[in-house]
Order: structure tokens, then C-alpha cells, then sequence
């Protein structure tokens, strides 16, 4: 079946489904973008970031994190290296704040995904109703089995179109969005484990008294 076939099968909820799909489909892609390049860079520049702290290297550590401001455990290190002689305590909670702000950005689009896997089968639903309904109301009873009645059956085929295309649309945006929905909860388990380790070593530094470490600016 062709395309415009398929639209004219469909119905009127085609149209919808269509932007349903467009913008899954825009968003899919930044978002694939997005972690790419987060799952490319950010364990190799965390693992470096956190040797160097352990070297007591902590301007070469703020240096490379700095450098690397756009990736989200970056700016959560930064939020509590940054600050002046913290103590454990206010640098766990600035650890902490600053990732809840970085949560938004991990699960940006999620939302729209959850509506568009919802809302896609419900219209393909309703562009079937609304084909059955023209259907049977072309039907003459007295006609059954002439050239109305298989009128009928042909639309009722036809109108199957928009449940199918529905469906296709929620099963694709599904698919990735669990996807990303398991690259978050990674991200957040790395966001613990990293933050643990640097939380780790600032404890150790802060007993043995060394507090003069963070630059003046």
C-alpha cells in the first residue's frame, strides 16, 4: 500500500500519528547524541580526575574538569571541589544538590515519550472506530452479499490501518525509550559510585588536616 493510500485508509488520525512519529523520532536522535557522547568521554575523564586527586594534583584535577564542563558528573565534581574548605558534611550535600539538578537533564524528553507510547495506540483505536462507523453506515441490509457489502469489508480492513500504524509508532518509541531509560539508572549508579569514591578521598584529605588546597580566585 502506498503512502497516500495508507493515509486516506487511515484516516484523519493518521495525521497525529504522524507527528507522533516525526517527533519521537527528532527526539530519539538528540538524545542518542547525548549519550553517546557521554558514554564516549566521561568514565576516561572521571577515572583521570580522580587519580589526579589522589596524586594531591587537585589543580591539574579542577583543570581537566573544567575542561570536560559539559558532561554532567563534570559539574557535579566541580559544585563541591569549588567550594572553600567544606567540610565532609557540606561536600557531600553539595555533591548531592548538584546532581539533583543534573536529573532533568538525563531524563529530558521521558515525558514525551510516556505520551506518545500512550496516545499512539489509543488514536490508531480511534481511527478504526471512526472507520468502522463510515463502513457500516454505507451498509443497505437488503444488499447483503452485493457490491455494498463487500464495500463494507474492504473498509473494515482498511480501517485496521490506524490501529497498525498506532501501534508501529508506540512499539519504536518503546523500544528506545527504555533504552535511555536503562542509560539513566547507569548514569545514576556512576553518578553514586564516582561521587562515593571523591567523597572518599576529600574525607581522608579533611582528616589529616589538609585544607589548603582549593586556589584562590
Amino acid at each position: 500500500m502506498e503512502i497516500s493510500n495508507l493515509f486516506t485508509a487511515g484516516g484523519i488520525v493518521m495525521w497525529p500519528l504522524l507527528g507522533f512519529s516525526l517527533l519521537g523520532v527528532a527526539l530519539i536522535i538528540e538524545r542518542i547524541i547525548f549519550w553517546v557522547r557521554i558514554n564516549n568521554h566521561q568514565n576516561k575523564v572521571v577515572r583521570e580526575v580522580l587519580q589526579l586527586y589522589r596524586l594531591d594534583n587537585v589543580v591539574g584535577a579542577l583543570d581537566k574538569l573544567q575542561k570536560n564542563a559539559d558532561l554532567p558528573i563534570a559539574r557535579i565534581f566541580l559544585a563541591a571541589l569549588e567550594l572553600e574548605e567544606p567540610t565532609p558534611e557540606e561536600f557531600r550535600l553539595a555533591l548531592e544538590s548538584e546532581a539533583q539538578g543534573e536529573l532533568p537533564l538525563l531524563k529530558r524528553s521521558q515525558n514525551i515519550f510516556e505520551t506518545i507510547i500512550g496516545l499512539a495506540p489509543l488514536l490508531g483505536l480511534l481511527g478504526t472506530v471512526l472507520g468502522l462507523i463510515n463502513s457500516f453506515a454505507s451498509l443497505n441490509i437488503g444488499d447483503v452479499g452485493g457490491t455494498k457489502t463487500t464495500g463494507v469489508t474492504s473498509g473494515i480492513s482498511e480501517a485496521l490501518v490506524s490501529t497498525a500504524s498506532g501501534l508501529v509508532v508506540a512499539i519504536f518509541t518503546l523500544l528506545f525509550a527504555n533504552t535511555f531509560r536503562g542509560l539513566y539508572q547507569r548514569q545514576i549508579a556512576w553518578i553514586q559510585e564516582y561521587g562515593g569514591q571523591l567523597e572518599l578521598l576529600y574525607r581522608r584529605r579533611y582528616e589529616r588536616g589538609d585544607k589548603s588546597y582549593v586556589p584562590s580566585r
